[in-house]
């Protein structure tokens, strides 16, 4: 029942274990220590193939964010078996900043913070590299034309609103190729003023520039999976998310093609071992995922995230 998630994928030499992905969850723990150090960890050593570590803020690298500090983090995951990917978030989550609002020099400041981000990044030892463009932050609402009211060249066409995005991805894949990195981008297909088709062609301009893997999220409530599904016909890997850590809703997205990868977010708060216990063929020794959004609650408390389940 389980064979499809549980066979191994080739991407560009690196080796995934399986089909299962710890998407990136904000968590307040601390990327840069031991107990974030541990938390992505012990996360790895539940049986996922690829953790991607939550988004961190691309203007903090080189001071909140260091090589040094990156490592251990790199390396634990890892040594659990598990490859280790970062996102990438534009700027400062704490930022409120709207396209319009950005100079052109603030613009540039920017695309050079993921350059920063990237070197430190590949020194630190990471498999792969996310720019977040998805769920309506800074890059998405680039992309939106009722979000995005810029007339100069960031703006007006879909040409224009998807110029920061390839910027910043022909700014690093010179990076990550060097170190043999994989290169991700989060996007959400259907938002404000764009669908399907806008989301296609921002993606084959970003497979043009070296993209790797597509990140969609999310999904629609009809069917798991369905908006990863149109880009599969893009050549390169796919993942979905959305209540994924429902074994038949993960199946369904592998059997039906619809994405390669399945991201299991909350289900993996809830038990970090979900991978294992559906290998095994211990799904009774689960510990659900309840959909209570307790977690989302520490996040807006600014508390580190805890799951109603746990015992």
């Amino acid at each position: 029942m389980t064979t499809l998630i549980f066979s191994t994928l080739q991407i560009k030499g690196k080796t995934f274990r399986n089909r299962v992905v710890m998407p990136p969850m904000v968590v307040n723990r601390g990327i840069h220590t031991p107990e974030g150090w541990e938390w992505y960890a012990r996360h790895a050593r539940g049986g996922v193939a690829l953790v991607i570590v939550e988004a961190a803020d691309s203007i903090c690298f080189g001071t909140e964010y260091t090589v040094e500090n990156l490592r251990p983090l790199v390396e634990g995951i890892q040594r659990e078996g598990a490859l280790a990917a970062i996102q990438i978030f534009p700027g400062w989550r704490g930022q409120k900043v709207q396209p319009a609002q950005l100079s052109l020099d603030e613009i540039r400041k920017l695309v050079d913070s993921y350059r920063l981000a990237a070197e430190i990044c590949m020194e630190a030892g990471f498999d792969g590299l996310e720019p977040h463009g998805a769920h309506g932050f800074l890059l998405n609402q680039f992309f939106s034309p009722e979000q995005n009211l810029r007339s100069d060249t960031y703006g007006g066409s879909i040409e224009g609103r998807m110029r920061l995005a390839l910027e910043i991805l022909e700014t690093i894949q010179p990076i990550a190729a060097q170190a043999g990195t994989l290169l991700l981008y989060r996007h959400t297909p259907v938002r404000a003023g764009y669908a399907i088709p806008e989301s296609l062609a921002l993606a084959r301009e970003l497979i043009q520039r070296g993209l790797d893997i597509l990140d969609i999220s999310p999904a629609s409530q009809h069917a798991p999976g369905d908006r990863a599904a149109p880009f599969m016909q893009l050549g390169v890997p796919v993942i979905a998310v959305n209540e994924l850590d429902r074994l038949e809703r993960a199946e369904e997205v592998l059997r039906e093609k619809r994405a390669d990868l399945v991201a299991v977010g909350r289900g993996l708060i809830a038990d970090p071992d979900w991978p294992l216990k559906v290998q095994q063929g211990r799904l009774a020794d689960i510990v659900a995922c309840t959909y209570c959004d307790d977690c989302f609650a520490c996040l807006d408390r600014d508390e580190p995230v805890v799951c109603s389940q746990w015992r």
